[in-house]
């Protein structure tokens, strides 16, 4: 059984991480990858702020401290158990798992990985999970050639999503946040419309640009009770509602305005699948970036070496306007 030495990210409670030393043992059925890089996920800043979930089947540890952190990132394959079938040492992979991934080794199952699509930059292929995800929503939102479209949120999903949009044929595509810089990011990438919900009511402009009729698809990628409220009310009679959003925290909502309107309502999130769905689903998500037709790179704010863990997560915990923050170990 071979073994590594790897720094591993620990977060000892709210705002309290570091890198520890930690020993992997490649099992039978375990498979080791050498990390390409590792990015910091809305849910790693909520953990980060001590914001812990409850227990969901995404987890494969307690939500709970000391907590060993990290599920975005790809690499390289450097160990493989005598069971392992599905890959090889050299392999490149993506991380489709919550594996302790902000570290130079990670180790994991077969099911945890998906192999990287022939032509895709290793950068991008290390956000696979996020940036699979967010495309498996742009695609699946049902958008229309002609439609009005809102994307509730301008983070790392949400840019995406506005991408796909456009490119689907949507008439205009309409972007709403709180931060400026992000706004001015999604209008750079293609959105026709941007609205600052701090300076103006988004539900009001939405219904002002469609003469009162409201938005025909609203994606809701910002992850409060307030948008999830302004999503419901800005959407036309029987459009449609697109959850991309992980919300862990009871919201109150207006569900008569989703009966007495018949909204229809689409649930995109990839990864709370099958393993073996995904494992289908993923190159076709990742072959419009392979094409060049969806631009992710300007999606990185900073990339940093993996020595400054902490230096990162203060980064992103203060800077709201980041939209990714990855490492190099």
């Amino acid at each position: 059984m071979e073994k590594f030495v790897t720094r591993a990210a620990r977060l000892n409670g709210p705002y309290d991480i570091e890198l520890i030393e930690r020993e992997l043992v490649c099992e039978e059925d375990d498979i080791i990858v050498r990390n390409h890089m590792i990015g910091i996920c809305g849910s790693d800043k909520n953990f980060y702020r001590g914001f812990m979930p409850p227990q969901t089947a995404e987890f494969r540890q307690k939500p709970e401290f000391p907590f060993l952190l990290g599920h975005e990132s790809g690499g390289t394959v450097v160990a493989v158990g005598d069971k392992v079938t599905d890959y090889k040492v050299g392999d490149k992979v993506m991380a489709f798992g919550w594996n302790n991934n902000f570290a130079d080794y990670f180790k994991s199952k077969a099911f945890q990985l998906q192999p990287v699509p022939e032509g895709l930059d290793m950068d991008i292929a290390a956000l696979g999970e996020p940036t699979a995800c967010a495309m498996f929503s742009g695609l699946n939102s049902g958008v229309q050639l002609g439609d009005t479209v809102v994307v509730m949120g301008a983070g790392y999903a949400g840019q995406i999503i506005a991408q796909c949009s456009k490119l689907k044929g949507a008439y205009q595509v309409i972007v709403v946040d709180v931060l400026e810089g992000k706004l001015n990011l999604a209008k750079a990438l293609g959105a026709d419309i941007v609205i600052n919900s701090r300076e103006e009511d988004p539900v009001e402009k939405v219904k002002a640009l469609t003469g009162g009729r409201g938005c025909d698809v609203v994606v809701e990628a910002a992850g409060t009770a307030e948008s999830f409220n302004a999503a419901s009310a800005m959407l036309r009679h029987n459009g449609k509602f697109v959850f991309y959003s992980w919300v862990t925290t009871p919201v109150t909502l207006n569900i008569s305005r989703w009966h007495d309107d018949g909204l229809e309502f689409v649930n995109t999130c990839l990864v709370h699948h099958t393993w073996q769905e995904r494992f289908v689903w993923v190159p076709d998500t990742m072959r419009p970036i392979i094409q060049g037709s969806v631009k992710i790179k300007p999606l990185f704010t900073d990339i940093l070496p993996l020595a400054d863990l902490k230096q990162g997560f203060d980064l992103a915990d203060k800077n709201d306007a980041a939209i990714k923050i990855a490492f190099r170990p």
